[in-house]
């Protein structure tokens, strides 16, 4: 198999486990690539025990998986680089909590008997992509988690407008809104009240960030539905962040979030679920007091 791998180079202690994957891409004869970041880093790490068939620069490139090693938000940042390319992406945690990157690292020799007997399955989850009017927002404009449109250069509340299929919807008062796909509802939006999400569920979900509203509460739409936000700040300006990824805009520029026309493919290993990664990372129904 061929496989592109992308990491933290920013998290040294958390790489320790590279060697078990080197040692498994070494012993079942797999090739890959390495994104020149993360290879720089583990050259000065001496952590590259065995070479690359090539370096990534860029997103081009090709693979028969694509490997994220880290936690969810460098599972994000690969997803970002895979894009529409069909390549599934499999989520190796060798973070704290770990949603997307539900497959822990001490566990990589078990891993590549699964890859390699093809006990394993392929999920599609669905993305969100912004656009505005007025301008080129960012040169890749897709989301698998959320979108979040926040206040920025003070504290006072931004005003969201909200509409769905063109229709008035609500306008918010709060420090924000997020909106979220079902692979992004235990993320941002569950810190913010929002509601745990199947992934193949096929649905946003509207969470308002702190809103000066009480009855104001999270919506859950279907994810055909077209969101338009118009926002205005005593600033005159706001931040949205594209899946951690910041963009400053001015409260001229109206924002249009859609379903995105690809998916992002998923690598699940027999027997993992979803539920029970919530069991498994947030104790979802255990008993505290035995």
């Amino acid at each position: 198999m061929k496989f592109a791998l992308f990491g933290n180079k920013h998290q040294s202690k958390k790489s320790e486990n590279i060697d078990k994957l080197f040692a498994a891409i070494s012993d079942w004869k797999d090739s890959f690539y390495i994104d020149r970041p993360f290879y720089e880093h583990l050259l000065v790490e001496n952590r590259l025990s065995v070479q690359p068939e090539g370096i990534i620069d860029g997103d081009d490139f090709d693979a028969d998986i694509a490997i994220s090693f880290g936690g969810d938000g460098t599972f994000l940042r690969t997803a970002n680089r895979v894009g529409s390319k069909n390549i599934p992406l499999l989520g190796i945690n060798a973070g704290r909590l770990g949603f997307l990157t539900s497959f822990s690292a001490n566990n990589i020799p078990e891993l590549f008997e699964y890859l390699h007997n093809g006990e394993y399955s392929i999920e599609e989850r669905g993305v969100i992509q912004v656009s505005a009017a007025d301008r080129e927002l960012t040169s890749n404009p897709y989301a698998l988690n959320e979108v979040a449109v926040m206040k920025h250069d003070n504290s006072s509340m931004i005003s969201i407008e909200a509409s769905l299929n063109n229709k008035e919807f609500i306008t918010y008062q709060a420090d924000g809104l997020i909106i979220s796909t079902p692979s992004g509802s235990t993320g941002y939006s569950l810190s913010a009240g929002g509601p745990i999400i199947a992934p193949d569920a096929n649905v946003f979900v509207l969470t308002p960030i702190a809103s000066h509203s009480l009855n104001a509460r999270p919506v859950v739409v279907n994810d055909h539905t077209e969101v338009k936000l118009k926002v205005a700040s005593r600033s005159h300006n706001y931040l949205i962040a594209i899946d951690g990824r910041n963009v400053e805009c001015d409260e001229e520029t109206i924002l249009t979030l859609r379903k995105a026309d690809h998916t992002i493919k998923i690598v699940q290993i027999e027997g993992q679920t979803f539920f029970k990664t919530l069991r498994d990372k947030m104790m979802w129904g255990a008993d505290l007091r035995n």
